[in-house]
């Protein structure tokens, strides 16, 4: 019985630990103590199973407040190592099938490949609301994907004050 009771409290930490948890009340999208960020940006999403086609421009995502996602996974704690393991293969399965859509793409007009601007990405890459489009997988609350223009890649960006107003509503 103590060895259930372990393994669950086990499952439920690892499951808070990667984000993967709604909050308990749902916040009021005015009472963010952040200036720029709505408690609802602050707020735990579904992540597994769930994907998106929500992709922001790098310039106005780090005007924003936006910094680049880490790809290393230096969390000490076990569970927490392998919610940034999880973070980190999401992110990196999700730019590998956007490269691939980018790679036919030139293909297809290899007289002229040209780079593509964040517009051009979202309309021939992503396709949003397209049965064809591209569906990435859900990051936590605190990321989100970006057009990195210049050097032609999907990225991944944190921001930290939505992590910063999540603290506050604890």
């Amino acid at each position: 019985m103590m060895r259930n009771t372990f393994r669950v409290s086990l499952l439920l930490l690892l499951v808070a630990a990667t984000g993967c948890v709604p909050a308990s009340q749902p916040a009021e999208k005015n009472d963010s103590s952040t200036p720029g960020v709505t408690a609802d940006e602050a707020t735990p999403r579904e992540t597994v199973g769930k994907t998106t086609q929500n992709v922001l421009s790098l310039e106005q995502a780090t005007n924003d407040g936006a910094v680049l996602a880490s790809t290393k996974i230096e969390a000490k704690n076990p569970l927490m190592a392998s919610a940034d393991a999880y973070r980190t293969s999401v992110a990196k399965i999700g730019g590998m099938g956007v490269e691939q859509a980018i790679q036919l793409r030139n293909a297809q007009s290899i007289s002229d490949p040209k780079p593509l601007t964040y517009e051009v990405f979202m309309a021939e890459i992503i396709k949003p609301d397209q049965p064809d489009g591209i569906r990435l997988p859900m990051l936590p609350y605190y990321q989100e994907y970006a057009w990195d223009q210049p050097n032609q890649k999907l990225v991944v960006v944190d921001f930290p004050a939505r992590k910063a107003e999540r603290e506050k509503q604890r």
